[in-house]
Formats: structure tokens, sequence, C-alpha cells
């Protein structure tokens, strides 16, 4: 199964929908792709929702860390909600799960954009 993103406005944070397998090749390129296009449009709050990631490589865990780090670049902020668990225990082997924010719940999520404003 490819990668499928699926992007919504929801006021100024972009959620980002994946379902598939972000794993070499495509799908780390469609990943990068979209985070990229987001940031040059001016997107700077991204919501990445991964409750339908079947699987993530290592090239796909690289992409991630590569994704925050070029919105963090830009002044923004990308976090992580809805990790199924395997993708959880990757980011707990990893310790990414200390460099992200992840969130289960999605108004918390959506919110807490707003908190580090305040």
């Amino acid at each position: 199964m490819s990668l499928y993103l699926t992007p919504m406005h929801v006021g100024e944070v972009t959620l980002v929908e994946a379902a598939g397998r972000i794993t070499l090749g495509e799908s780390v390129a469609l990943l990068r792709d979209q985070i990229q296009e987001l940031t040059v449009a001016g997107r700077k709050k991204i919501l990445l929702k991964l409750a339908d990631v079947t699987y993530i490589d290592s090239s796909g865990i690289g992409e991630l860390v590569s994704a925050y780090n070029t919105v963090k670049r830009e002044g923004g902020t990308l976090k992580l909600l809805k990790l199924t668990q395997r993708v959880s225990d990757l980011m707990q082997i990893t310790k990414l799960s200390t460099v992200f924010e992840i969130f289960e719940d999605e108004d918390k999520a959506l919110r807490s954009f707003s908190d580090k404003a305040a």
C-alpha cells in the first residue's frame, strides 16, 4: 500500500491525514513534498495524523525528523496525532517521543497550537 496524504485546514492549523506506509522511495518523497508545499504557502502549524499509517521504516522516521526540522526552521510547529501502537512503540524506542509533541485527542492537539501563542 502506498502513502496517501489528505491536508485540510482547521483555522490556522493544517491537519494532514496520512494513510498507508511511510517507507523508502515514493512515500517518503510524497511526505517531504507535502511539508515543503505547506511551509512555502505559509502554513506553519502542522498536525500530522498517523492513525492509518500501518508501517514506518527507518527512512520514514528520518523523514519525520526532517519534516519537523523544516517546519521549525520556518518558525512553525509540527505535531503528531493518533499514532498506532506499532508507530508509538517505534517513537519510544527511538526516543523521538521526547522530540515530538504527540496527541491522542484531536481537539486537544488543535487547541495546543493556540495555547503556545497565548
